[in-house]
């Protein structure tokens, strides 16, 4: 053969050979499952369970010995709401592209709690939209096997829920319920379910589906990590691979091989009653504007129709989305009498986005040299585009940049609020409304308070210290400035005038839809759920998640009881939670011990029990490690919240926050803080109390959120924030003071 032919031949066989590897990628053939893993540590040992338990009592002893009264229960923290690369969310944000650090599976989710962050319990909540009949299964076994190194069933080290997450989204805010995290008390066959329910409607679309998918190109691009993306096809093939359940069968009778949702919370009570299995329902993201639509509120919820106080009777009011419990008046959206959304005028504590996404289109225009009254004409249309919008109107403005929006959407005074805050969904609000359907029995939420992580890489409890952003929060973003460019190419470039998008055109952009590099700013590393316990067994958790007996912390192991001293009946002293009928002035007592200051570094038994390599990918070298001095608690503030007697009722009036606000003096052993309500007779009206222990300031991951720039009437003018992306160096953990605080779950007084 000739060299030239010999050339030829070669430069056709390595075309082909390209050709036929390309083709293989368009084809999807070179992804491969990605299970759950095999936990690699061991059961953390029963003396190191003690030490913690004994260091409680002492701290418990030493601040209400003085009273006369030892605790008869534990105080255990966990986190009810943790996902995996088991989520469809999860496993793209693990991606090179997205700055992502490789798989995730539960078996790393296993070992973290007990190593990294030393939990007492915790749940995975993986979205069921991305569930497959194998994935189903392999979580559960996956559980099973992380309980089963527990040790004693009645004294494990950790407790492990099975559960998962509902992430109904609804296009406006009539038709959104939002997502809730299900959780399941057993584990035998007979007490779960044979799949995940998921959500109906957009978030199917979005979680499952064409949104899903993957441009072959990607893996070329990347080609040095194309196999996680291939990976991630696989991913989505899988779960496309699953056909939906057939309608009107009961859930059990369903086949096991297919997908199944529910469209709204009714459907999912009633699927859980079909099953009969014990299940809690948690809601969560209620104030996230991230994906709920302006203008939406928890009334509709309250009805009888989409309530289970049965289940649904806990509330996570704080997670690494930010805070959820604080109510403000002002709306993203108003309505007329007809429903039809329009975009509110600012006030001096906020400023609606929709109004923003105005002001920036008429600056252009008049920037562009065009006749005031046409830009103003400009503006007002900005503004209709955006509410239309919903949770994607900031694509009205088309080639917008984020810091454009300067503070637009966000609550100024709430402590570390979620992204474009929805106060209509705040803790607060739900417990002052009422529904009247039936008259003379107002029905209303009775809500317990917890917080957790939400965290998407199998990192249960990571507020445990405030470092390493990338990975303890969900602020993550391109890698590059071409990744960039790529995921905002839709956005087009800047025009002076505003821009609508077809509905099917928005639901095909998935996550670029929405918000996704402004709200990395507000991503801190999550909360904790605490339960008082008779016992560390689960079903002792489970029985406290039950009696309401609970509360939330912002991520310190703040040490918190809260009791009405004086009710009535033998019992006279009821904890949080509690629910009573008194005719007499309610008296409460909180005592609150702050959280132990951490240690550099991790302790002898997580450094013992893992391999040097696995523990410094897991817990970034950094884990749970108290030292012997605490934080000081610095106030206790109690707020208190009259439920609407009537339809209508103006609820901002209702919300007394701060009701009180008791000082304490700086002491390690902590607080204690007594008080009465002697309006509460001549009110004659149901009252609901709650408390915030407060810590002094520390620094916390993205604790300054967009870092305003404020001008003298207290406007933003400019923004320093922290980039999800490239644009802020993975070493820098945008840290800032904040106030760590605990929640209370409510104490419900009636006067009836």
């Amino acid at each position: 053969m000739s060299p030239v032919r010999a050339v030829v031949v070669g430069a056709l066989a390595i075309a082909l050979a390209c050709g036929l590897y390309v083709g293989g990628v368009w084809l999807h053939l070179y992804g491969e499952h990605e299970g759950p893993g095999s936990p690699r540590g061991p059961e953390v040992s029963g003396d190191v369970i003690a030490v913690r338990q004994q260091s409680q009592s002492k701290a418990a002893v030493r601040l209400s010995g003085r009273h006369g009264r030892p605790e008869p229960k534990q105080i255990l923290f966990g986190d009810l709401h943790v996902h995996t690369t088991f989520s469809t969310d999860a496993f793209l944000w693990s991606l090179p592209m997205m700055q992502g650090s490789g798989a995730h599976p539960l078996a790393d989710a296993c070992d973290y709690a007990r190593f990294c962050s030393g939990l007492d319990f915790w749940s995975i909540n993986d979205h069921a939209e991305a569930s497959t009949p194998q994935r189903w299964s392999e979580t559960i076994a996956a559980v099973r096997q992380c309980n089963a190194i527990a040790g004693d069933r009645h004294n494990p080290d950790v407790s492990v829920f099975l559960g998962w997450e509902w992430s109904q989204v609804g296009r406006d805010a009539s038709d959104h319920y939002g997502h809730k995290n299900v959780i399941l008390r057993g584990l035998d066959d007979n007490e779960i379910t044979s799949r995940a329910i998921g959500a109906a409607g957009i978030a199917t679309q979005g979680l499952r589906g064409s949104v899903g998918r993957m441009s072959p190109i990607v893996p070329l691009i990347e080609f040095g990590d194309r196999q996680r993306y291939f990976n991630f096809m696989h991913f989505m093939d899988e779960v496309n691979g699953v056909p939906h359940c057939p309608e009107g069968v009961p859930s059990p009778d369903l086949p096991k091989d297919c997908y199944e949702s529910a469209a709204t919370p009714r459907e999912l009570f009633d699927k859980l009653d079909e099953w009969g299995v014990e299940a809690m329902v948690i809601p969560h993201g209620t104030t996230w504007g991230y994906y709920t639509p302006p203008g939406a509120t928890l009334d509709k919820q309250l009805a009888a129709a989409q309530n289970d106080p049965q289940r649904q009777f806990l509330f996570e009011v704080m997670s690494g989305h930010g805070n959820s419990e604080e109510y403000r008046d002002w709306r993203a959206a108003r309505f007329d009498e007809e429903g039809r959304a329009h975009c509110p005028e600012p006030t001096p504590d906020y400023l609606p986005s929709c109004w923003r996404a105005g002001q920036i289109i008429e600056n252009r225009c008049l920037n562009a040299g065009i006749a005031a009254e046409e830009c103003a004409a400009r503006a007002q249309e900005a503004r209709d585009i955006h509410i239309f919008g919903s949770a994607a109107g900031h694509l009205a403005v088309p080639g917008v940049q984020f810091e454009d929006w300067l503070d637009s959407g966000q609550c100024k005074d709430c402590f570390i609020p979620s992204f474009n805050y929805r106060p209509g969904g705040s803790a607060q609000y739900a417990l002052s409304i009422a529904n009247f359907d039936t008259p003379g029995d107002p029905r209303r939420f009775r809500f317990g308070f917890i917080a957790s992580s939400d965290n998407h890489r199998a990192r249960p409890g990571t507020g445990y210290k405030e470092f390493d952003r990338q990975d303890n929060t969900e602020a993550n973003g391109a890698s590059t400035p071409g990744w960039r460019r790529r995921m905002n190419r839709h956005m087009g470039e800047p025009q002076p005038k505003a821009r609508l998008d077809d509905e099917e055109d928005v639901i095909a952009l998935g996550f670029r839809a929405l918000e996704f590099e402004r709200q990395a700013s507000f991503f801190m590393t999550g909360g904790l759920a605490a339960v008082h316990a008779n016992g560390r067994s689960r079903d002792a958790i489970w029985d406290g998640l039950a009696r309401k007996e609970v509360y939330g912390t912002s991520g310190d192991r703040i040490l918190l009881w809260f009791d009405l001293v004086n009710a009535p009946g033998g019992a006279r002293r009821l904890p949080m939670g509690s629910q009573t009928v008194m005719s007499e002035s309610p008296r409460f007592e909180v005592r609150a011990v702050g959280a132990f200051k951490q240690a550099p570094g991790c302790p002898e038994h997580a450094t013992g029990a893992l391999d040097g390599e696995h523990l410094e990918k897991l817990c970034r070298g950094e884990c749970y490690n108290p030292s012997d001095q605490r934080k000081l608690i610095t106030r206790i503030e109690v707020v208190r919240i009259r439920p609407q007697r009537h339809k209508g009722e103006s609820v901002a009036p209702l919300i007394e926050d701060p009701w009180k606000v008791i000082p304490c003096e700086p002491d390690q052993a902590g607080c204690v803080a007594v008080f009465e309500d002697d309006e509460y007779v001549e009110a004659g009206r149901d009252s609901v109390y709650y408390v915030r222990a407060i810590e002094e300031p520390s620094l916390a991951v993205n604790g300054g959120l967009l870092r305003c720039e404020y001008d003298d009437s207290g406007r933003c003018e400019k923004l320093s924030p922290c980039y999800g992306d490239y644009r802020t160096d993975d070493d820098d953990d945008c840290l800032a003071e904040i106030e760590e605080r605990a929640w209370s779950s409510p104490i419900f007084v009636d006067a009836r």
